[in-house]
């Protein structure tokens, strides 16, 4: 590399953790999420960096070339969407190979729970965009505009949208931050899933928890969706084998559950808890979206 590449590279270093943040809130995965970063570094790197605005403004630049990547993806699965069935669950960032960097630390951290991801997955790829870049990354409507084909008015009418979209699906008591709140609920349901007791399984469940479980499609997509307590305690049950096996982790910045016998990730459980209930399950049990996870045990 010449010098200016080698600054180059290193100005785009800076803006990757970034970067990976907004593909993975548009797109719900991580591989996905790395692949629309990667094309971003391509481009910049075969224009030189050169041209006005992307050098005074990278972040901007970057980020808007980044969204059009995600753009391009979810318009595919817009397009393929009569094949899959049932609501996709996001992948969950639980650690995985290399999760010492610095990168990947700031991802799980700043992660807005798979409960969010899963209702961004029911908004169009122009609602998405505009949402995400938006009101998650401030970037203004006039440079979204652009991306999708509208004015800065209409832009800002398709976050609203959006907006008002995710307020009704999250009409559900608002998520319980705290880690140990969290922690003593996720504990009970382990114990109780461990213990096979439906009854306590029951005092555990919100009466509309939602469960959503992906067993094997490489990318968010198919999925088996449960509703109602004792529906998903029912399954809980069927769970209690690999609950043996389980131990809390941070799954997407909240307490959740990593099922790995033999050492090797097999379930990964991203439990969204709200007013001391489990208000939804969402399950990976694709042993190739969870390649490479090395999940963040909590001690104890």
């Amino acid at each position: 590399m010449t010098a200016q590449q080698d600054a180059l590279a290193a100005r785009f270093e800076e803006q990757r953790g970034r970067l990976r943040s907004v593909a993975y809130r548009m797109l719900g995965s991580l591989s996905e999420a790395d692949d629309a970063v990667q094309e971003a570094w391509l481009r910049l790197s075969r224009s030189g960096g050169e041209g006005g605005e992307r050098v005074d403004n990278l972040a901007g630049w970057l980020t808007t070339v980044v969204g059009r990547v995600c753009l391009d993806v979810l318009r595919a699965r817009t397009r393929r969407a009569e094949d899959l069935i049932g609501e996709p669950v996001p992948d969950p960032v639980a650690g995985r190979d290399g999760a010492a960097d610095p990168q990947a630390e700031a991802l799980l951290a700043d992660s807005v729970g798979l409960a969010l991801l899963v209702v961004l997955e029911t908004l169009g790829p122009a609602e998405r965009l505009a949402f995400v870049l938006h009101d998650m990354f401030g970037v203004p409507f006039e440079v979204i505009a652009p991306l999708v084909d509208r004015t800065p008015a209409a832009a800002r009418q398709l976050a609203s949208r959006a907006r008002r979209r995710v307020r009704g699906e999250s009409a559900a008591p608002e998520p319980d931050r705290d880690h140990g709140r969290q922690r003593a609920v996720v504990d009970a349901f382990l114990a109780a899933s461990r213990d096979g007791d439906f009854e306590a399984l029951l005092a555990v469940l919100d009466p509309d928890v939602v469960l959503r479980a992906d067993t094997g499609a490489g990318l968010p997509g198919p999925t088996r969706v449960v509703r109602g307590a004792r529906e998903v305690a029912g399954q809980a049950l069927a769970f209690r084998s690999m609950a043996m096996f389980a131990r809390p982790a941070l799954v997407d910045g909240s307490v959740g559950l990593v099922s790995a016998p033999g050492g090797r990730p097999a379930v990964v459980m991203g439990l969204t808890v709200a007013g001391g209930r489990v208000v939804a399950l969402d399950i990976v049990a694709d042993p190739v979206r969870l390649g490479g996870t090395r999940p963040a045990y909590l001690d104890g």
